[in-house]
């Protein structure tokens, strides 16, 4: 299979190619050139085991990796998780499951993706023997998870741009406490829209992309949106037979991926009925979903800062979808966007989805909602897609993080203080961060000395 970008100016390139490469030199998002129809072999993967139903997902898209060889890298990315079932499902009450996704070694859902990108980025040196530099932005999350997926690995060095302080004390500390050799945390002035803008700005220099070798690991990667297809067939197997097919995925999301992949597994054939959109207070994409309008607002930060996003990067994606394929109408839409900090779509399709916006104040309810009534303790994050619970359709809410990443909100809300051991650890170690301005000149400049 080869890969296109979404604004068309781009040659075809392969599944190996497309993840090397990240961004697209023309500024788009990769996508398949297809999305196959994957509905009757879905069915055959009822009681395969997550590795298997991964396994038999991406051979479909990573066409020019050999299947043997495939197998064992999807094997690899798991093995460090703390769950024989990955992403376990868990039933709180009549008609709401919550789909843990925090059970691997950052306790992010991150980790699905990043784990397996970080061999696939292993495998591509071994084969061409060049060397790589990385280049992401956090806003919580992704950080942690990719420098750990590549930590250690010969020929790569990974370099993460944040907002600084606004992401949570522990999610920095899981990025700087690493003491890993090849892992660069950078933080830079300003929110988490301001520290994606360097980092295009950095890939939109194209004769500095070629002279680094560098690669993106934000959910801008395709790899990151297809392997978090995967926890969404599982979750279909899992599910009671009355509900399967009827069930509808609610996913706290910020930029879009997790969702998109869901959807996309949607169009594949899986019987999804639909998802919802659960923004925090920065809800850009609530107000598209219910407005058709995509217009930018001020960041205000929030308990889930994850989600303090204005610009859903992984929309370009979707976008490209709604219109067709059309690449042409993709740049004129995103050019206008550029320049205005806004689009209004006159018949914009979200018959897929709905939408829903919660501030700080309703996170701390929900959660000491949810404990009350269930005995569960749930991070901020997953709380914004608790919003409505008493829904008459079957709900699976998307789990994204583990609560003891946040345990000031957390203990605020119900008096007891959420722990792992792989946090406690870090909190004995040495930080080291890189302060560095806010532009990407002075990226470039870093990266140059680092590499």
């Amino acid at each position: 299979m080869r890969f296109l970008s979404t604004r068309g100016q781009t040659e075809p390139v392969s599944f190996s190619e497309a993840v090397a490469i990240g961004l697209a030199p023309d500024g788009g998002l990769y996508v398949p050139e297809t999305i196959p129809d994957l509905g009757e072999e879905f069915l055959e993967w009822k009681n395969y085991s997550y590795e298997e139903i991964c396994h038999a997902f991406l051979k479909h898209f990573a066409t020019d990796i050999d299947p043997v060889k495939l197998r064992s890298l999807v094997e690899k990315s798991y093995e460090n998780f703390d769950c024989d079932e990955r992403a376990p499902l868990k039933q709180l009450g009549d008609g709401l499951w919550l789909l843990e996704l925090f059970h691997g070694p950052t306790l992010a859902f991150k980790d699905f993706a990043l784990q397996l990108l970080g061999n696939l980025y292993e495998h591509q040196i071994q084969k061409t023997g060049k060397s790589i530099n990385v280049l992401g932005a956090t806003s919580g999350d992704t950080g942690a998870a990719a420098i750990h997926g590549l930590l250690g690995k010969s020929g790569i060095n990974i370099f993460i741009l944040y907002p600084d302080g606004r992401i949570s004390p522990l999610q920095e500390r899981q990025m700087a406490c690493m003491e890993s050799a090849n892992g660069f945390p950078i933080a830079l002035d300003g929110s988490f829209d301001d520290t994606q803008l360097v980092l295009k700005e950095t890939f939109g220099d194209s004769s500095f992309r070629n002279e680094v070798n560098l690669s993106a690991v934000n959910s801008i990667n395709l790899a990151r949106v297809l392997a978090q297809c995967v926890y969404y067939i599982c979750t279909y197997w899992r599910l009671p037979d009355s509900v399967r097919g009827q069930v509808e995925f609610v996913v706290p999301t910020g930029n879009f991926g997790n969702i998109l992949a869901g959807w996309m597994t949607q169009q594949m054939g899986l019987p999804i009925r639909s998802f919802r959109v659960a923004t925090n207070q920065n809800d850009i994409l609530h107000r598209l979903f219910t407005t058709g309008e995509y217009e930018v607002h001020r960041v205000s930060p929030s308990l889930a800062p994850s989600m303090d996003i204005q610009v859903a990067s992984n929309f370009e994606r979707f976008l490209y979808y709604a219109e067709n394929s059309n690449p042409e109408k993709v740049r004129e839409i995103m050019n206008r966007f550029k320049k205005t900090g806004i689009y209004r779509f006159s018949d914009f399709d979200s018959n897929s989805f709905t939408s829903s916006r919660t501030d700080d104040l309703e996170i701390k309810s929900i959660i000491s909602q949810v404990y009350k009534n269930y005995g569960y303790v749930v991070d901020p994050h997953t709380a914004c897609g608790l919003t409505q619970i008493e829904s008459k359709i079957p709900q699976v809410v998307l789990a994204t993080a583990h609560p003891a990443k946040f345990p000031e909100t957390i203990v605020q809300c119900i008096g007891i203080e959420p722990t792992h051991p792989s946090l406690e650890i870090l909190k004995s170690r040495k930080m080291i961060k890189h302060k560095i301005a806010s532009n990407a000149e002075a990226v470039k400049i870093f990266i140059r000395e680092n590499s």
